[in-house]
């Protein structure tokens, strides 16, 4: 891997001769958003060609991961809720404060811990609720329901009729929730991602086009399968 300076831009250059298109990718680390070219074996030029036609891409996409990053919390004084920063005194952090206040002061990794429990107790609580709504509404029936903190998407339903979410949802709006609820839940009918899927998905969420445009942009590392 060597490192390519284009226009202020750091870009992390990855050669596999095994590879028949190249491919550009941006993530977010704990220090910063590294931008990452995979290629075959290419010219300079094209390289060079390539960035100058991705550059506005590239920019967008790292605009948006630094607007979502500022919506970070500061750990043992607020909490993530439904796209809304609450005080760790509000009453939707009721359970979570009490656990801290038995927290020794500085212990990061205890505090972290009692987050990650926090947010998966509420994602199991509204979810499954939330889920079960939708459910009756679409007359669809699904046979198991997991949650899991998954870093590459919000949800998935498999050909067994299992659907899994992950708990990072209960972070973004409640319209935000409501589309990955009914897009897992139309995949018990559509098993794709086609015409078909997306009509139906329609008949139960307003503007699921613009919303899922959103969804996109909130950038917790995921998206929906």
């Amino acid at each position: 891997m060597n490192e390519i300076i284009f226009k202020g831009l750091k870009i992390q250059h990855v050669l596999k001769k095994g590879l028949k298109h190249s491919y550009i990718s941006i993530k977010p680390t704990v220090d910063e958003v590294v931008v990452l070219l995979k290629t075959p074996k290419i010219s300079n030029t094209f390289i060079e060609n390539l960035l100058h036609e991705k550059e506005s891409w590239i920019r967008k996409h790292i605009s948006k991961i630094e607007e979502s990053k500022q919506k970070e919390i500061v750990l043992e004084d607020e909490v993530l809720l439904f796209g809304e920063i609450y005080s760790i005194d509000s009453e939707e952090a009721t359970s979570l404060r009490e656990k801290l206040n038995k927290t020794t002061l500085n212990n990061q990794s205890r505090a972290l811990k009692h987050y990650q429990e926090f947010y998966k107790t509420k994602a199991t609580e509204y979810l499954s609720q939330r889920l079960e709504y939708y459910s009756e509404i679409m007359n669809l029936d699904y046979k198991e329901l997991k949650f899991r903190k998954m870093k590459s998407r919000w949800g998935s339903c498999s050909s067994k009729r299992t659907i899994t979410l992950n708990t990072e949802l209960i972070k973004v709006k409640k319209e935000l929730i409501d589309y990955v609820l009914v897009h897992e839940l139309a995949h018990l009918v559509h098993m794709n991602h086609s015409r078909e899927f997306h009509s139906f998905v329609d008949l139960y969420v307003e503007n699921s086009k613009n919303v899922r445009k959103e969804l996109k942009n909130v950038y917790l590392g995921v998206g929906v399968k």
